[in-house]
Protein backbone atom coordinates (compact mmCIF):
# COMPACT_ATOMS: atom_id res chain seq x y z
CA UNK A 1 0.00 0.00 0.00
CA UNK A 2 1.23 3.49 -0.48
CA UNK A 3 1.39 5.84 2.25
CA UNK A 4 -0.90 7.97 0.46
CA UNK A 5 -3.35 5.51 -1.07
CA UNK A 6 -7.32 5.95 0.10
CA UNK A 7 -8.04 3.23 2.78
CA UNK A 8 -11.38 2.22 3.76
CA UNK A 9 -11.54 0.37 7.36
CA UNK A 10 -15.00 -0.61 7.71
CA UNK A 11 -16.14 -1.04 11.39
CA UNK A 12 -13.52 1.40 12.55
CA UNK A 13 -15.35 2.20 15.74
CA UNK A 14 -14.75 -1.83 16.93
CA UNK A 15 -12.23 -3.49 18.65
CA UNK A 16 -10.50 -4.82 15.56
CA UNK A 17 -11.34 -1.78 12.89
CA UNK A 18 -9.97 0.80 15.86
CA UNK A 19 -7.01 -0.96 15.93
CA UNK A 20 -6.15 -1.32 12.58
CA UNK A 21 -6.90 2.29 12.45
CA UNK A 22 -4.29 2.63 15.21
CA UNK A 23 -1.73 1.10 12.91
CA UNK A 24 -2.59 2.97 10.02
CA UNK A 25 -1.47 6.34 11.53
CA UNK A 26 1.15 4.89 13.37
CA UNK A 27 2.66 3.57 9.94
CA UNK A 28 2.32 6.86 8.02
CA UNK A 29 -0.66 6.34 6.24
CA UNK A 30 -2.93 9.32 5.89
CA UNK A 31 -5.66 9.05 4.00
CA UNK A 32 -7.92 6.65 5.86
CA UNK A 33 -11.81 6.35 5.09
CA UNK A 34 -14.51 5.64 8.28
CA UNK A 35 -17.86 5.73 8.04
CA UNK A 36 -19.81 5.24 11.45
CA UNK A 37 -23.02 2.90 11.57
CA UNK A 38 -25.08 6.30 11.50
CA UNK A 39 -23.64 7.93 8.26
CA UNK A 40 -23.44 4.23 6.49
CA UNK A 41 -25.62 1.22 7.51
CA UNK A 42 -23.55 -1.53 5.71
CA UNK A 43 -26.69 -4.21 5.63
CA UNK A 44 -28.09 -1.64 2.96
CA UNK A 45 -26.90 -2.54 -0.38
CA UNK A 46 -27.61 0.78 -2.24
CA UNK A 47 -26.03 2.99 0.65
CA UNK A 48 -23.03 0.89 -0.09
CA UNK A 49 -23.35 0.91 -3.79
CA UNK A 50 -23.41 4.93 -3.22
CA UNK A 51 -20.57 4.92 -0.74
CA UNK A 52 -18.24 2.79 -2.89
CA UNK A 53 -19.25 5.10 -6.18
CA UNK A 54 -18.17 8.40 -4.29
CA UNK A 55 -15.06 7.63 -2.37
CA UNK A 56 -13.41 5.17 -4.73
CA UNK A 57 -11.07 3.44 -1.88
CA UNK A 58 -8.12 1.87 -3.21
CA UNK A 59 -8.03 -0.89 -0.22
CA UNK A 60 -10.18 -2.03 2.18
CA UNK A 61 -9.90 -3.73 5.90
CA UNK A 62 -13.50 -5.79 6.51
CA UNK A 63 -13.49 -5.48 10.47
CA UNK A 64 -17.03 -4.59 10.52
CA UNK A 65 -19.20 -7.73 12.04
CA UNK A 66 -21.49 -8.69 14.67
CA UNK A 67 -20.05 -10.22 17.44
CA UNK A 68 -20.59 -11.68 20.92
CA UNK A 69 -19.62 -14.72 23.30
CA UNK A 70 -21.33 -18.17 23.78
CA UNK A 71 -24.35 -16.55 25.20
CA UNK A 72 -25.26 -13.86 22.52
CA UNK A 73 -24.60 -16.09 20.22
CA UNK A 74 -27.08 -19.02 21.05
CA UNK A 75 -29.99 -15.78 21.65
CA UNK A 76 -29.55 -14.89 18.33
CA UNK A 77 -28.50 -17.50 15.86
CA UNK A 78 -30.40 -15.74 13.11
CA UNK A 79 -29.15 -11.88 13.62
CA UNK A 80 -25.54 -13.16 13.75
CA UNK A 81 -25.82 -15.16 10.29
CA UNK A 82 -28.04 -12.44 8.16
CA UNK A 83 -26.57 -9.59 10.05
CA UNK A 84 -22.77 -10.44 9.36
CA UNK A 85 -23.60 -12.72 5.93
CA UNK A 86 -25.44 -9.47 4.18
CA UNK A 87 -22.71 -6.55 5.81
CA UNK A 88 -19.50 -8.43 4.26
CA UNK A 89 -21.33 -9.49 1.05
CA UNK A 90 -22.03 -6.00 0.38
CA UNK A 91 -18.80 -4.79 0.70
CA UNK A 92 -16.66 -7.13 -0.67
CA UNK A 93 -19.02 -7.11 -3.62
CA UNK A 94 -18.86 -3.21 -4.04
CA UNK A 95 -14.95 -3.30 -3.32
CA UNK A 96 -15.06 -5.52 -7.06
CA UNK A 97 -17.57 -3.76 -8.83
CA UNK A 98 -15.40 -0.42 -7.81
CA UNK A 99 -11.96 -2.50 -8.62
CA UNK A 100 -10.92 -2.02 -5.48
CA UNK A 101 -6.82 -2.71 -5.48
CA UNK A 102 -6.64 -5.27 -2.18
CA UNK A 103 -9.35 -5.92 0.23
CA UNK A 104 -8.82 -7.60 3.42
CA UNK A 105 -11.06 -9.50 5.38
CA UNK A 106 -11.23 -10.35 9.08
CA UNK A 107 -13.10 -13.39 10.02
CA UNK A 108 -12.58 -15.79 13.16
CA UNK A 109 -11.29 -19.39 14.30
CA UNK A 110 -14.61 -20.31 15.12
CA UNK A 111 -14.72 -21.33 11.30
CA UNK A 112 -12.60 -24.36 11.54
CA UNK A 113 -14.41 -27.93 13.13
CA UNK A 114 -14.81 -28.25 16.72
CA UNK A 115 -12.83 -31.12 16.44
CA UNK A 116 -10.64 -30.16 14.22
CA UNK A 117 -6.65 -31.36 14.72
CA UNK A 118 -4.64 -29.27 17.04
CA UNK A 119 -2.70 -26.30 16.34
CA UNK A 120 -5.47 -26.13 13.52
CA UNK A 121 -4.27 -25.50 9.96
CA UNK A 122 -5.82 -23.33 7.44
CA UNK A 123 -6.93 -26.18 5.44
CA UNK A 124 -8.92 -27.71 8.05
CA UNK A 125 -11.41 -25.62 7.13
CA UNK A 126 -14.78 -27.28 6.05
CA UNK A 127 -13.35 -30.98 6.97
CA UNK A 128 -15.73 -31.81 9.91
CA UNK A 129 -18.70 -30.23 12.04
CA UNK A 130 -18.70 -26.63 13.67
CA UNK A 131 -19.29 -26.02 16.63
CA UNK A 132 -22.72 -25.91 17.66
CA UNK A 133 -22.66 -22.62 19.97
CA UNK A 134 -21.24 -20.21 17.23
CA UNK A 135 -22.60 -22.28 14.59
CA UNK A 136 -24.25 -19.22 12.82
CA UNK A 137 -21.33 -16.84 13.11
CA UNK A 138 -19.47 -19.21 11.55
CA UNK A 139 -21.13 -19.99 8.83
CA UNK A 140 -21.29 -16.12 7.84
CA UNK A 141 -17.60 -15.51 8.31
CA UNK A 142 -16.73 -18.89 5.88
CA UNK A 143 -19.06 -17.33 3.36
CA UNK A 144 -17.59 -14.43 3.15
CA UNK A 145 -13.56 -15.74 3.09
CA UNK A 146 -15.23 -17.87 0.20
CA UNK A 147 -16.72 -15.31 -1.51
CA UNK A 148 -13.32 -13.36 -1.42
CA UNK A 149 -11.92 -16.32 -3.00
CA UNK A 150 -14.54 -17.39 -5.58
CA UNK A 151 -13.58 -13.26 -6.67
CA UNK A 152 -9.87 -14.16 -6.96
CA UNK A 153 -10.93 -17.07 -9.11
CA UNK A 154 -13.07 -16.37 -10.89
CA UNK A 155 -12.27 -12.12 -12.13
CA UNK A 156 -8.68 -12.17 -11.00
CA UNK A 157 -9.15 -9.86 -7.39
CA UNK A 158 -6.22 -9.96 -4.80
CA UNK A 159 -8.44 -10.43 -1.90
CA UNK A 160 -7.43 -11.90 1.39
CA UNK A 161 -8.47 -13.64 4.33
CA UNK A 162 -7.30 -13.52 7.93
CA UNK A 163 -8.67 -15.81 10.92
CA UNK A 164 -7.83 -14.10 14.62
CA UNK A 165 -7.99 -16.12 17.38
CA UNK A 166 -9.22 -14.81 20.87
CA UNK A 167 -9.17 -11.30 20.64
CA UNK A 168 -8.92 -8.81 24.06
CA UNK A 169 -7.51 -5.31 23.98
CA UNK A 170 -8.58 -1.44 24.07
CA UNK A 171 -12.07 -0.86 22.49
CA UNK A 172 -12.97 -4.59 23.93
CA UNK A 173 -16.67 -4.87 25.19
CA UNK A 174 -17.74 -5.48 28.75
CA UNK A 175 -20.97 -6.67 28.54
CA UNK A 176 -21.95 -8.63 31.44
CA UNK A 177 -23.38 -11.44 29.25
CA UNK A 178 -22.89 -10.74 25.71
CA UNK A 179 -18.91 -9.98 25.75
CA UNK A 180 -16.10 -13.11 25.28
CA UNK A 181 -14.58 -14.73 28.46
CA UNK A 182 -11.37 -12.35 28.47
CA UNK A 183 -12.91 -8.80 29.18
CA UNK A 184 -16.21 -10.90 30.70
CA UNK A 185 -13.62 -11.82 33.47
CA UNK A 186 -12.31 -8.23 33.78
CA UNK A 187 -15.17 -6.94 34.42
CA UNK A 188 -16.43 -9.92 36.72
CA UNK A 189 -13.25 -9.49 39.14
CA UNK A 190 -13.67 -6.16 39.37
CA UNK A 191 -16.64 -5.77 40.54
CA UNK A 192 -16.17 -8.25 42.57
CA UNK A 193 -13.04 -6.45 44.06
CA UNK A 194 -14.83 -3.31 44.11
CA UNK A 195 -17.99 -4.38 45.89
CA UNK A 196 -15.63 -7.01 48.18
CA UNK A 197 -17.54 -10.15 47.24
CA UNK A 198 -16.33 -13.10 48.56
CA UNK A 199 -16.68 -15.25 45.65
CA UNK A 200 -17.29 -14.88 42.05
CA UNK A 201 -18.92 -17.87 40.11
CA UNK A 202 -17.20 -18.73 36.23
CA UNK A 203 -18.80 -20.41 33.73
CA UNK A 204 -18.62 -24.02 32.71
CA UNK A 205 -15.39 -26.54 34.91
CA UNK A 206 -12.84 -24.30 33.42
CA UNK A 207 -11.19 -26.86 31.40
CA UNK A 208 -11.68 -25.90 28.02
CA UNK A 209 -8.24 -24.66 26.40
CA UNK A 210 -8.05 -21.30 24.53
CA UNK A 211 -5.23 -19.15 23.15
CA UNK A 212 -5.66 -15.25 23.34
CA UNK A 213 -4.01 -12.57 21.25
CA UNK A 214 -3.55 -8.43 22.11
CA UNK A 215 -5.89 -6.91 18.96
CA UNK A 216 -3.03 -4.67 18.39
CA UNK A 217 -0.78 -7.53 17.15
CA UNK A 218 -3.48 -8.48 14.94
CA UNK A 219 -3.59 -4.93 13.25
CA UNK A 220 -0.16 -5.40 12.85
CA UNK A 221 -0.40 -8.41 11.36
CA UNK A 222 -3.34 -7.29 8.96
CA UNK A 223 -1.22 -4.22 7.63
CA UNK A 224 1.56 -6.59 7.13
CA UNK A 225 -0.45 -8.74 5.38
CA UNK A 226 -2.08 -6.07 3.52
CA UNK A 227 2.04 -5.55 1.93
CA UNK A 228 3.24 -9.01 1.63
CA UNK A 229 0.75 -11.89 1.23
CA UNK A 230 -1.69 -12.85 -1.55
CA UNK A 231 -3.34 -16.20 -1.91
CA UNK A 232 -6.64 -17.68 -1.70
CA UNK A 233 -6.16 -19.87 1.68
CA UNK A 234 -6.64 -17.58 5.01
CA UNK A 235 -3.82 -16.64 7.25
CA UNK A 236 -4.14 -17.71 10.64
CA UNK A 237 -3.51 -15.04 13.53
CA UNK A 238 -2.76 -15.94 16.59
CA UNK A 239 0.23 -16.65 19.38
CA UNK A 240 0.17 -20.64 19.28
CA UNK A 241 0.35 -20.69 23.01
CA UNK A 242 -2.58 -21.63 24.69
CA UNK A 243 -3.58 -21.81 28.59
CA UNK A 244 -6.88 -23.38 30.28
CA UNK A 245 -9.92 -21.47 31.06
CA UNK A 246 -9.44 -21.97 34.93
CA UNK A 247 -5.58 -20.61 34.35
CA UNK A 248 -6.83 -17.47 32.56
CA UNK A 249 -9.35 -17.29 35.22
CA UNK A 250 -6.73 -17.52 37.97
CA UNK A 251 -4.56 -15.13 36.47
CA UNK A 252 -7.15 -12.58 35.63
CA UNK A 253 -7.68 -12.39 39.22
CA UNK A 254 -4.34 -11.89 40.25
CA UNK A 255 -3.57 -9.09 38.01
CA UNK A 256 -6.78 -7.27 39.47
CA UNK A 257 -5.89 -7.85 42.55
CA UNK A 258 -9.49 -9.95 43.43
CA UNK A 259 -8.20 -12.51 46.46
CA UNK A 260 -11.82 -14.29 46.58
CA UNK A 261 -12.95 -17.72 45.90
CA UNK A 262 -13.68 -18.66 42.57
CA UNK A 263 -16.37 -21.22 41.48
CA UNK A 264 -17.61 -23.13 38.75
CA UNK A 265 -21.26 -23.33 37.21
CA UNK A 266 -20.88 -26.52 35.05
CA UNK A 267 -24.63 -26.02 33.90
CA UNK A 268 -23.07 -23.41 31.23
CA UNK A 269 -21.34 -24.47 28.14
CA UNK A 270 -17.72 -24.67 28.09
CA UNK A 271 -17.75 -24.27 24.46
CA UNK A 272 -15.07 -26.06 21.89
CA UNK A 273 -12.88 -28.27 24.22
CA UNK A 274 -9.62 -26.92 22.39
CA UNK A 275 -8.58 -24.17 19.80
CA UNK A 276 -5.43 -23.59 19.45
CA UNK A 277 -4.03 -21.96 15.75
CA UNK A 278 -1.43 -23.52 13.75
CA UNK A 279 0.94 -20.28 12.91
CA UNK A 280 3.18 -21.21 10.81
CA UNK A 281 2.27 -19.47 7.66
CA UNK A 282 2.63 -16.02 9.18
CA UNK A 283 6.12 -17.12 11.18
CA UNK A 284 7.43 -17.53 7.62
CA UNK A 285 6.19 -14.99 5.72
CA UNK A 286 8.52 -13.11 8.38
CA UNK A 287 5.80 -12.24 11.15
CA UNK A 288 5.20 -12.84 14.99
CA UNK A 289 3.12 -11.36 17.53
CA UNK A 290 4.97 -8.75 20.68
CA UNK A 291 2.51 -8.81 23.58
CA UNK A 292 2.10 -11.50 26.24
CA UNK A 293 -0.63 -12.52 27.74
CA UNK A 294 0.24 -10.67 31.36
CA UNK A 295 0.96 -7.60 29.73
CA UNK A 296 -1.41 -7.54 27.55
CA UNK A 297 -4.39 -8.62 30.18
CA UNK A 298 -3.00 -5.13 31.97
CA UNK A 299 -3.24 -2.88 29.30
CA UNK A 300 -6.58 -4.50 28.75
CA UNK A 301 -7.68 -3.55 32.27
CA UNK A 302 -6.00 -0.17 32.50
CA UNK A 303 -8.21 0.47 29.06
CA UNK A 304 -11.31 -0.88 31.02
CA UNK A 305 -10.65 1.69 34.09
CA UNK A 306 -10.31 4.49 31.77
CA UNK A 307 -13.30 4.20 29.93
CA UNK A 308 -15.93 3.25 32.43
CA UNK A 309 -18.54 3.47 29.54
CA UNK A 310 -17.48 0.42 28.06
CA UNK A 311 -18.15 -2.39 30.92
CA UNK A 312 -22.36 -0.83 29.84
CA UNK A 313 -22.42 -1.82 26.49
Amino acid sequence: MEKDAKIYVAGHRGMVGSAIVRELKRQGYNNIITRTHKELDLQRQADVEAFFAEEKPEYVFLAAAKVGGIVANQEALADFMYDNMIMQMNVIHEAWKNNVKKLEFLGSSCIYPRLAPQPIKEDSLLTSSLEQTNEAYALAKISGLKYCEYLNRQYGTDYISVMPTNLYGPNDNYHPTHSHVLPALIRRFHEAKRDGLDTVTCWGDGSALREFMYVDDLANLCVFLMNNYSGNETVNAGTGKELTIKELTTKVAKIIGYTGKIEWDTSKPNGTPRKLLDVSKAAKLGWTYKTELDDGIKLAYQDFLDNPMRAER
